[in-house]
């Protein structure tokens, strides 16, 4: 009798443009980022996290430095003469950003970058994410986001409507202990990630613990074996 693999998905919304600091000179507008996914390559199942403009070209600089020639996706442009309301810029935007964070995490190489993982599943800022991912924070890659999972800090953000990826799969709010939030964590232990998608998992395990841009063309060849 044939094992049936279960498919690996990854739903991903950016959504809820807040603006942070109103009528203050240093204003902005930052945008909540809900992950649901039942693939192995991410430690938190759910996770949700606020981010702003800056922080993505910050992550799109960082996965372009590390991919080597792997194209990575575009962000919307940074116009500041753009034709229309100060609502319609940002609601394009936010389109934009879903759209380039839709494509980044379909690449299995972009998705072996630890900065990625950081980006999407903790509240890290900038300079704690890249102390991290150099081994000089107080906590590993992996366990800065348990620890952001685990605090509650990743569920209290979200809204009660909730993407449906997986049938039969319903997402928990902020109320749910520590054990409901708990099962919603990857095991990232090697034994339980040899079980995933064969060697790119072991690929995406290596790169997202070590922090390393190492073999980046090596594995876009392995990509395009198994998708061309």
């Amino acid at each position: 009798m044939l094992e049936t693999r279960e498919e690996e998905l990854t739903t991903v919304r950016v959504q809820d443009p807040r603006v942070q600091n109103e009528g203050s000179w240093n204003s902005y507008v930052d945008y909540k980022i809900f992950l649901h996914t039942n693939s192995k390559a991410f430690t938190a199942k759910t996770s949700c996290v606020r981010r702003r403009y800056r922080e993505f070209v910050w992550l799109r600089r960082q996965l372009q430095k590390n991919a080597g020639l792997v194209p990575v996706p575009e962000l919307p442009g940074k116009s500041t003469f753009f034709v229309g309301s100060t609502d319609e810029f940002i609601e394009k935007r936010r389109q934009g950003l879903q759209q380039f964070l839709e494509k980044v995490v379909q690449n299995v190489v972009l998705l072996s970058d630890s900065r990625l993982h950081l980006f999407l599943q903790s509240q890290l800022s900038v300079p704690e994410m890249e102390a991290c991912v150099q081994g000089q924070g107080p906590q590993t890659v992996t366990g800065a986001i348990l620890h952001y999972a685990m605090s509650h800090c990743g569920w209290a953000q979200e809204e009660e409507s909730r993407p449906a990826l997986l049938p039969g799969a319903g997402l928990h709010g902020s109320t749910h202990s520590n054990q409901s939030i708990a099962a919603n964590v990857t095991p990232t232990s090697p034994g339980s990630l040899a079980r995933g998608s064969l060697l790119n998992l072991c690929l995406i395990k290596a790169r997202v613990d070590s922090g390393g841009a190492a073999g980046s063309n090596a594995a876009f060849g392995k990509w395009q074996d198994c998708h061309t």
